[in-house]
């Protein structure tokens, strides 16, 4: 099962833990995730579902592709990480 990792800064605001996910996709992960942490997907996702400008997601070290319908395809032995980009100067 693919991992899904957030990282502390996330976790500061919202109950975040890691969790294995049978899925084929991003989209399919993080839904599994947001039905035990509903506080999370405000956190992750935008009004249309689409990630937060401000969320970064890495699926086995590469950046996702899709932001918008969440298709990245993940494998069975996935890593995916999930963290707030920061910004400043």
């Amino acid at each position: 099962m693919a991992r899904i990792h957030f990282t502390a800064q996330l976790r500061r605001f919202v109950e975040a833990p890691e969790m294995d996910c049978a899925a084929a996709t991003l989209g399919e992960a993080l839904e599994q995730v947001f039905a035990e942490h509903r506080r999370l997907r405000g956190y992750v996702l935008d009004e249309q579902g689409h990630l937060r400008p401000h969320v970064a997601v890495f699926i086995d070290g590469q950046r996702v592709r899709d932001r918008v319908g969440l298709s990245d395809t993940l494998q069975p032995q996935s890593q995916v990480h999930v963290l707030q980009a920061l910004s400043g100067g």
